[in-house]
Parts: structure tokens; sequence; C-alpha cells
């Protein structure tokens, strides 16, 4: 195994237990980074060692973006499958929606992992025409659905017969369900399997009342904790380009990591920034915040990758499997990001809003 998790970044200490976890001894035996097959496994490790994360504004968000961040810095699609889980969980929270009951049958002794898929079918949205006390049957397409193959529930967007937005509640491994092989041709993030499903009757459950997912406050919550996700990837890459020009005194190799460092301390102080204006006022609306940190930690990104890719030269990129992986997956990850879509809807905020004084 090439990679060194001496060299990883670990979730800093904070006021939780998450912030010491010890993602070292949990991956023991796995080859990072992970593939299809070994993903499965992984992250049934990982939510049997820790089910759940501080609830986002709950006082220690810091620390469950901290987690993240950790996580992300050893596999990014492990941490894809797992901050999806979380996320479903604080959403259940949020929206005082009791979990679906466990099905033996279809789990095992195996945790339940649950994902988040909230694409639109261009043209199959998943759909419901009736409701009884909550229950529904759904038929569609849902598109990118990360760790489909092995998941085992999902909230996921539909509709009903008017074309209102609805959440659901979906056991996956049920007869109406079928994960396919469309949809997913990327190198980047292959391990996930972000492929479509057909569903066609299958039994699901309405999670809040209709809207409910994009009106909740924690939905920025949740947008803003990807970026800990994008930021944990990239402060492990500079991390080797850190050790190499400890290794060597070279002017360009040194000017690259302290483009790395400028980039990644600015997004580090807007990401705990964030954190705690959301535990002071959960209830905010936090769009024009997530969206700030978003691009923030985006840009640090790309400086990252590009002083890490320049800096180090092709060696890493083509000798280091976990190198050379999250450099692959990385762009992939941040692809989330709606990009100059989300600046302009940041642009009519700071337009009439945002004071800059120091």
């Amino acid at each position: 195994m090439d990679y060194d998790a001496s060299l990883a970044v670990r979730a800093p200490a904070g006021d939780s237990e998450h912030g010491r976890f010890d993602f070292a001894a949990l991956l023991q035996g796995y080859m990072l980074p992970l593939d299809a097959q070994s993903l499965a496994g992984a992250a049934r490790r990982l939510v049997a060692a820790c089910p759940s994360l501080p609830q986002p504004g709950g006082g220690h968000t810091l620390a469950r973006w901290q987690f993240l961040a950790g996580l992300a810095a050893h596999d990014l699609s492990l941490v894809k499958i797992y901050e999806a889980h979380a996320d479903a969980l604080a959403i259940h929270a949020e929206l005082a929606a009791p979990r679906m009951p466990r099905d033996s049958a279809a789990c095992g002794t195996a945790p339940e992992i649950w994902g988040v898929w909230a694409a639109r079918s261009p043209r199959n949205e998943l759909r419901f025409t009736s409701s009884r006390s909550g229950h529904v049957l759904l038929s569609g397409v849902k598109p990118w659905c990360s760790g489909a193959a092995f998941v085992t529930h999902a909230l996921v967007t539909c509709v009903d017969s008017d074309d209102r937005d609805w959440l659901a509640a979906l056991p996956i491994g049920q007869p109406g369900v079928t994960v396919t092989a469309r949809g997913w041709e990327a190198v980047g993030m292959a391990a996930t399997q972000s492929v479509e499903i057909d569903v066609q009757n299958a039994h699901a459950t309405l999670v809040g009342p209709g809207g409910a997912y994009l009106r909740r406050p924690g939905f920025w919550h949740g947008g803003a904790g990807m970026a800990a996700c994008w930021y944990g990837a990239a402060a492990a890459l500079a991390v080797r380009l850190r050790e190499a020009a400890r290794r060597r005194d070279d002017p360009h190799l040194n000017a690259h990591l302290g483009a790395a460092d400028v980039a990644l301390s600015a997004a580090r102080a807007l990401l705990r920034e964030a954190a705690h204006a959301i535990d002071a006022a959960p209830e905010a609306d936090a769009m024009a915040l997530a969206l700030r940190v978003r691009a923030a930690v985006e840009s640090a990104v790309e400086v990252t990758l590009h002083a890490c890719t320049r800096g180090l030269g092709a060696g890493p990129l083509c000798r280091n499997r976990w190198f050379a992986r999250m450099a692959a997956d990385l762009p992939v990850f941040v692809r989330q990001s709606h990009a100059e879509h989300d600046l302009a809807a940041l642009a009519k905020h700071a337009s009439t809003n945002e004071d800059w004084s120091l």
C-alpha cells in the first residue's frame, strides 16, 4: 500500500469524540484508495463504528465538519457515502420524522446505510399519484445514486400528481427497485458507482411536508458541510507538497507550497467562521453563508491541485496510487458545486446585504 496514513490530515481534536476519530485504525486492512468492491465493506465498518455525527446547528457543527474533513483526507469515495448517511439522519431529525423500521431480511446484521438522492431525472422523475397516511408507491428513474449497489435506504426527492416536491424514504432492497449500470462513466469517484436506479411501484414513506427538503435551514448547513469534505482532501494533498518541500529546498516548489498555504488557510478560517455562525443562529437563512464557503473552498481546491501537480510533477500522479486517485477524484467531487450559477446567486445577496468592513 503506497498510501502513508501518517501524512494524512487527521481531524483536529474538537469538542466531541468525533474530532479524535482514528481513521487509520478503522481502515486497517484496506488498501487505499478504496475500489468499488472494498468501499461497501469499509462503509459498513465506518457506520457501525460511528453511526451518526453531531446535528448541524446543534453546537458542534465544527466537530462534525472536522470528522468529514479527516475522513476525506483518507478516501473521497468513502466520505461521499458517509456524508450522505450522516446527512440523511440529520434530515430525519430536523423534520422530526421517524426512520423507517429496520428490514432484517434486507439488512441482516449489517448496519443501515442511508443515501440522499436529490438529483432529478430529466426524462422520468420519481412520482406518486396518491398517499395513504404518508405511504406511497414510487415509480420513475433516479440518477446520480451514489452507493446504490450497497446502501440499504435512501431519502429521495419525488413529485406528486400536481408536480409538487416531496421527500420520501425508500428501502432499496425491495421488489420494484432496480440498480442499473447506467449513467456513471467517470474515472474520478469511480468507486461510488453513482448510477441510475429504476423504480416501479416501490413502497416508500413521505418525510416531512411538501417542499420541506429545500425550505429547511439544514439544507444549506449540509451544503456548507460538503465543502469540509473538499477541504480535507485538498489539505491531504498539500501535506504531500509540504513533505517534498522539507526534503528539497527548491524556490519554485516553495512558492507552490506558499500558494497552497494561503488558499487553504483562508478556506479553513471561513469554514470555522461558518460553523460558529450556524451554531449561533441555527434557524437563520444560511444560503449566502453556504454559497460563500463552498466557493472559497472550491477556489482553494483549484489552487492546491495546481500547486501540487506543478510542484511535484508527474511522479506521484503516475507512481503513487493514492495521490493519483485523489487528484482524479477531487475535481469530480467538487463539481457538486454549481460554479458560476452559485456565484451569481451569491451576488444577488452581496449587492444589497453584505458589509465587507473589517
